[in-house]
């Protein structure tokens, strides 16, 4: 048997203000009424009041060189440098909280579910972070961009990227900073305006606790979608093609496919839904290219419905089961353009 913990169990247990004391710097803060404020204990910042804690929400900002934030898991994840489930062993070994035991044996899962699996991950570990914004608030635009990032990463060439793709996209690997030991993958919103970097770990991690694809902290991926702001520039007599993932839209960009944009999972949202409306008319012509498993089958079959009442859409369907869009060559590519 292999202790099985129950993250929000645990951010349920756990205060952030806890946490604080049991590091030995809840003194250091201000306390102002339900906040803390103080220096930032995470890059030993030195500015007075760019931390901040909300104990009645249990949750954590830092406005300064962070700009990164999210509950007690998320604090000793980074305060301690390891993966969230570790921090949650941690919590679990400090407060002691309620835990539950399940068989150790891994659960088999088909094909069809890694892909989604990988998304929902880092959707649990990067958005739901109880910041008290409302879910439909839009993502605010970043105040930074990451720098120093390494485009000559093997892990390009193993996808097939070349430096175009890599440039275009600005893609590079991180060192250092929220997104180090992971491929930075910038998203912008309709507007063009950066709001977020995804992390995308180069290759598979050597563990089960790592997820593949990690979201920073309150980002809503469901208000975006991947490279529109670029697609809507590419000429309107080319379909709009609509994939799963970053890598997918990289592909077919690669192959000559400029008007592609990603769902950034199997999911339409209302918020997506309401972008391509805006991008298209009746004579609009969409390619859903999703991939061709179970979970891209059902997610076919909730979208086609939708984007239809608006315009004309093409269900693409691949000839064989796990097949995806980085299957097709540059001739298969060259009909949707």
């Amino acid at each position: 048997m292999s202790k099985f913990v129950d993250f929000k169990a645990v951010k349920a247990a756990v205060s952030i203000l806890q946490v604080l004391e049991r590091y030995g710097i809840a003194e250091t803060f201000k306390h102002s009424g339900d906040s803390l404020s103080g220096r930032c204990p995470l890059h030993d910042g030195q500015n007075p009041t760019q931390f901040r804690v909300s104990i009645g929400k249990n949750c954590w900002h830092c406005f300064g060189r962070c700009n990164d934030g999210g509950n007690v898991l998320d604090f000793v994840a980074r305060k301690e440098n390891i993966s969230l489930r570790k921090a949650a062993l941690l919590l679990c070994e400090w407060f002691d909280p309620p835990t539950e035991e399940k068989p150790s044996g891994k659960v088999d899962r088909k094909p069809s579910d890694q892909k989604e699996t990988r998304f929902s991950k880092a959707m649990e570990s990067g958005s739901d972070r109880g910041n008290g914004e409302r879910d439909d608030a839009p993502n605010k635009p970043l105040g930074f961009s990451l720098q120093n990032l390494e485009t000559d990463h093997p892990y390009f060439a193993e996808r097939g990227l070349g430096m175009e793709c890599i440039n275009y996209f600005g893609l590079g690997y991180c060192s250092n900073g929220t997104m180090s030991g992971h491929i930075a993958i910038p998203i912008h919103n309709a507007e063009g305006r950066l709001v977020a970097y995804a992390g995308r770990w180069p290759g598979n991690p050597s563990d089960d606790e790592t997820p593949k694809y990690r979201l920073p902290p309150g980002f809503r991926k469901a208000r975006e979608l991947f490279n529109l702001h670029r697609a809507v520039q590419e000429s309107c007599n080319q379909p709009l093609v609509i994939v799963e993932g970053f890598f997918d839209c990289f592909a077919l960009w690669q192959r000559g496919i400029r008007r592609v944009i990603a769902l950034m999972g199997s999911s339409l949202s209302d918020a997506q839904e309401s972008l391509i409306i805006q991008i298209t008319n009746p004579q609009s012509r969409i390619v859903l290219m999703l991939d061709e498993d179970e979970t891209g089958r059902e997610a076919r079959m909730k979208i086609i419905p939708r984007l239809a009442r608006h315009c004309f859409v093409h269900d693409f369907r691949f000839d064989h089961e796990g097949q995806e869009p980085d299957s097709l060559t540059v001739e298969q590519c060259a009909e949707f353009q």
